[in-house]
């Protein structure tokens, strides 16, 4: 009877069993060791437009072998901007900034994607070559109040409507800032379709207006977006490229009459581009600050798009090893608690209680202060 015991006291488990969130993940050609995505974070930080050296800092920071990073949104051209020392990817000088952070990163063992962007009709004159008005898919100025900084509200100008024979030149803008980001040793771009920039612009029918091809029905609508993805696809190869969309956000007054079916038709669309990942802000982050429980869901998109499907919007390390595990997602981006907590995922495994984050230093140009000034556990030092 002893020497049973003992056997069975030798049979019990060890260990408890891995989180979802923990577990490794196959993005095609990228081998993930969690699920725990960097979601793509604004930080003013990257004064006259260029990436600066302490971003090599924050970047390393957050990084673990096998992790998957998406970099801050990168302005595609000088056209393209829609917040003050915001980075940009489409001169010399960027790529050339970009690559010892990109380096930093993946001497840690992590996958960088870069997040091109284009701010459209949310933007202001200050931020505009000589001074002129910012485009978009209409001549409609945002009408609520937004955060320009993520604390003071800002009254944007009304945008010049793109004219039709305009649109190729901002798709190739697009396409050239993909091949720069992969010269700067990004793995890979995601490409910004979400929160009310100029992508989103064209999307949401609460905000183009427009009676050509590019407006009206919701295939004229998703035109100018699929002629971009398709662009920067033909460039550096489906299997590098991202898409973050957020159909049934109002970020930027940018909201759609039927965001569900919005949403479907892209997921669709998409599968025929062939990209690597679907990035969705969940339906429950209607705008910037706040958030709501409301009816839609993203599993309908979920199940339409072939690829890896990454959710975004509100996660904790219970809601987001719970969408895993019943099969809501692949991969979970967390924004304000990375920015807070560089460690996040060792955090998760050890069930560590998680630093608050500060929103008052979201946007500062601070080089250190709400950076890379946040606390990692003991044990990581």
């Amino acid at each position: 009877m002893a020497a049973t015991r003992i056997q069975e006291e030798m049979e019990e488990p060890t260990s408890l069993p891995i989180m979802p969130l923990l577990t490794p993940y196959k993005m095609q050609i990228f081998d993930l060791s969690h699920r725990i995505v960097l979601a793509p974070l604004t930080r003013m930080r990257s004064y006259n437009f260029t990436a600066q050296p302490e971003a090599i800092l924050y970047y390393s920071q957050r990084t673990t072998t096998g992790g998957f990073l998406i970099g801050e949104a990168a302005a595609i051209s000088d056209s393209a901007h829609g917040l003050p020392n915001s980075p940009g990817i489409w001169k010399r000088e960027h790529v050339d900034a970009w690559k010892p952070i990109v380096e930093a990163v993946h001497r840690k063992g992590g996958i960088f994607f870069c997040q091109l962007w284009h701010a459209g009709r949310a933007s202001d004159f200050c931020l505009m070559l000589n001074g002129q008005p910012p485009i978009s898919s209409t001549d409609k100025a945002i009408g609520a109040k937004v955060f320009i900084d993520g604390t003071t509200p800002a009254d944007f100008p009304a945008p010049r409507r793109l004219r039709e024979e305009e649109i190729p030149q901002i798709v190739n803008d697009f396409r050239i800032a993909a091949r720069n980001a992969i010269e700067a040793g990004f793995d890979g771009v995601e490409i910004h379709g979400a929160n009310g920039y100029l992508i989103d612009q064209f999307l949401k029918d609460t905000v183009n207006d427009r009676r050509d091809e590019y407006g009206g029905s919701m295939e004229n609508r998703c035109r100018f977006p699929l002629q971009v993805i398709k662009a920067v696809v033909d460039e550096i190869g489906g299997d590098r490229v991202g898409v973050r969309l957020s159909p049934f956000a109002n970020y930027n007054d940018c909201g759609d009459s039927d965001p569900e079916a919005l949403g479907l038709f892209m997921a669709e669309s998409l599968n025929k581009c062939g990209i690597l990942y679907c990035h969705m802000i969940e339906p429950r982050m209607i705008t910037q600050f706040e958030s709501e429980q409301i009816k839609y869901s993203l599993l309908p998109m979920r199940k339409v798009f072939k690829g890896t499907f990454i959710v975004a919007g509100g996660y904790t390390k219970d809601n987001g090893n719970e969408v895993v595990k019943n099969g809501g997602a692949d991969l979970v981006a967390f924004g304000r608690w990375f920015l807070s907590n560089p460690d996040l995922p060792k955090r998760i495994e050890l069930n560590a209680p998680l630093t608050k984050y500060d929103r008052s230093t979201f946007y500062t140009s601070d080089p250190v202060v709400g950076y890379t000034d946040y606390p990692f556990l003991e044990a990581d030092h």
